[in-house]
C-alpha cells in the first residue's frame, strides 16, 4: 500500500491555521435510535461547568445549528482534580465540581431555549475505585463497595480472578463483565435492585430535561441488562453506549444497536490514518464500506476525550490544521451521528480541566486553557452544512488517485478537500447544485445573506472553478446561497 510521508506539523497547518482562532437480542422500547430532529450534530463540552454550558448553548451551539450538547458526569464523585474523578460516583446526587443540582437544572433549561438539547455521559456500570474509601465531593462518606443508603457489598460483583478482581483478559467475556474496570467497583447490574437504583438516577435527569445519554463503560455490561435498565425510564430519551472494538473479542458493538447507537471506535483511527499516511482516495466508501456499524445505529467521531489521551492513535487538536479538514469531512460525509470534541488543554494524560485552589472547576475561557474546537470556524461552519444536507446521499464523486476528493450531497451542498503538499489550480467541479452565488463555509461565515469570506458563483451547468491551496478545502451548500 501507497503511503506518502508524514508531514510536519506546520505544513499540515496550511491556510485552514489561520482560520483556526477567529443488533442486540434484547430492545429497551424507550430508547430512541438516533438523535432526533434535522440537527444531529453533538457537541461534547468535556468538563465544562454548568453556568459555562449553558452560557455556550446561548452564545454558539443554537446559533451555528448543534442539536445536542453532550455533558460530563453530573453525580458526585470522588475528590481530586483529575479528569477521571467525574468518572467514579460516590452517590447520585446532581452535585459535583462543575456545579449544584440548580445550576445543572438551569443549563438544561437553558440550552432548550436555545434549540439545544442536552445529553448526559451516565456512568452505571461501576462507583469508586477508591481502596480506603473517603468523602465524596458532596460531602457524602463511602467505601469501596459500600455507599449508605444506595448500594451494600452484595451490589457488586467479585470476580475472583487475577488477585485483585480487576479485568485482564479481554478475550473472555465473563471476565471483562464482572470483573473490574481498573479497581472500579463493578455494580451487580442483573441484580434488581441496582437496575432500579440506576433508572432512579437516570429518571431524576430525566426530570430535569434531560434528553438522552452516554452510557460510560457499556461493553462491561451485558446489553440485557442495559436493557432492562433502559425498559424502566419514565419517558424515551436518546441513548448512545461506549463500546469500544476489539479485534478478535467476543464482545462485539453490534450486541448493543437494540439499546440504541453505539460509538464506532474504528472511525477516528481510520480517519487519522487515512490523512497521515494514506491517500484520501480510500474514503469513497467510508463507514460501512470499511466493516464499521451499520450508519443509522453509529456514533462517529474524530477523537473524544479518551482517545485524544492514546498517544498517536487519532487526530487531536494539537494536529492544528489536519484536524480541521478531518472534522470538516466527518461532517460532509453522510455517515453516523458525529460529535464534535471541545477540549481543555492538558499535557499529562491525567490532568483534570482548569480549576481553583479547591478543584472547583473554572468559567471556561476559550483559547485560554479550553480549547474549544467546536468553536474553529471551519468545524463550527460545516455543521450548518451536516445540516442542511441531512438525508441527501452522496453524489458526483471525484478523486485525482491520491489526496484530492470531491463530491455532491445530492443537491444540496458539495464539498472538495485537498490534502495534497502542494496547490489544485485551474479545476472545475460539477456540483449538481442550482446557480447562484454561495459562501464557502470553510473561509466564512454566512449570516443575514452575507459572507465574510470566498463567495464561488455555480453556474447554469453546475460548475465553478477554483484554486485550492494545499491542505486546505471548498464547502458550499443551499443554506448559504446569497440572494
Amino acid at each position: 500500500m501507497h503511503r506518502r510521508r508524514l508531514r510536519p506539523a506546520i505544513v499540515a497547518l496550511a491556510v485552514i491555521a489561520s482560520l483556526l482562532l477567529t443488533p442486540s437480542a434484547v430492545t429497551a422500547p424507550p430508547a430512541a435510535a438516533a438523535p432526533s430532529g434535522g440537527k444531529k450534530v453533538i457537541a461534547n463540552l468535556f468538563e465544562w461547568n454548568w453556568p459555562s454550558v449553558a452560557s455556550e448553548c446561548t452564545s454558539t451551539l443554537g446559533p451555528k445549528g448543534y442539536g445536542h450538547v453532550q455533558v460530563s458526569p453530573p453525580q458526585e464523585h470522588v475528590r481530586g482534580n483529575q479528569w477521571w474523578v467525574a468518572y467514579q460516583p460516590v452517590t447520585y446526587r446532581i452535585e459535583s465540581r462543575k456545579g449544584t443540582r440548580a445550576q445543572f437544572k438551569s443549563m438544561v433549561d437553558t440550552c432548550h431555549a436555545a434549540g439545544v438539547k442536552v445529553i448526559v455521559d451516565a456512568v452505571v456500570n461501576h462507583m469508586s475505585g477508591q481502596d480506603n474509601g473517603g468523602t465524596g465531593w458532596a460531602g457524602s462518606s463511602y467505601q469501596h463497595h459500600v455507599y449508605p443508603g444506595i448500594y451494600q457489598a452484595q451490589d457488586f460483583h467479585y470476580c475472583g480472578r487475577n488477585g485483585n478482581n480487576d479485568i485482564v483478559n479481554y478475550n473472555d467475556r465473563y471476565e471483562v463483565q464482572n470483573c473490574e474496570l481498573v479497581n472500579l467497583s463493578d455494580l451487580k447490574t442483573g441484580s434488581g435492585h441496582v437496575r432500579s437504583q440506576l433508572a432512579a438516577y437516570l429518571n431524576d435527569l430525566l426530570s430535569l430535561g434531560v434528553d438522552g445519554f452516554r452510557l460510560d463503560a457499556s461493553k462491561h455490561m451485558p446489553a440485557a441488562d442495559i436493557a432492562a435498565i433502559l425498559g424502566r425510564l419514565s419517558r424515551p430519551a436518546y441513548v448512545v453506549q461506549e463500546v469500544i472494538h476489539g479485534a478478535g473479542e467476543p464482545i462485539t458493538p453490534i450486541e448493543y444497536t437494540g439499546n440504541g447507537d453505539v460509538h464506532e471506535f474504528r472511525y477516528g483511527k481510520d480517519l487519522a490514518r487515512v490523512f497521515r499516511s494514506e491517500r484520501l482516495a480510500y474514503l469513497r466508501n467510508f463507514g460501512e464500506g470499511w466493516g464499521h456499524l451499520p450508519s443509522g445505529v453509529s456514533s462517529v467521531f474524530v477523537d473524544n476525550h479518551d482517545t485524544q489521551r492514546d498517544t498517536g492513535g487519532v487526530l487531536t487538536y494539537r494536529d492544528r490544521g489536519i484536524y480541521a479538514l478531518a472534522n470538516a469531512f466527518m461532517l460532509a460525509w453522510p455517515y453516523g451521528s458525529p460529535t464534535i470534541m471541545s477540549s481543555y488543554t492538558f499535557s499529562g494524560r491525567d490532568a483534570g480541566p482548569p480549576s481553583d485552589g479547591t478543584n472547583k472547576t473554572l468559567d471556561t475561557a476559550c483559547y485560554s486553557g479550553w480549547e474549544c474546537e467546536h468553536r474553529w470556524p471551519v468545524i463550527a461552519n460545516m455543521v450548518g452544512f451536516r445540516n442542511a444536507t441531512e438525508g441527501a446521499g452522496v453524489a458526483n464523486w471525484y478523486d485525482n488517485g491520491n489526496n484530492h476528493i470531491a463530491f455532491s450531497r445530492s443537491g444540496r451542498g458539495f464539498v472538495t478537500i485537498n490534502d495534497e503538499d502542494s496547490a489544485v489550480n485551474g479545476r472545475s467541479y460539477y456540483t449538481g447544485l442550482p446557480a447562484g452565488r454561495y459562501c464557502d463555509v470553510i473561509h466564512g461565515t454566512f449570516s443575514n445573506g452575507t459572507c465574510s469570506g470566498p463567495v464561488i458563483t455555480v453556474d447554469g451547468n453546475g460548475w465553478f472553478a477554483a484554486n485550492i491551496p494545499a491542505h486546505d478545502a471548498i464547502a458550499i451548500h443551499l443554506a448559504a446561497r446569497l440572494p
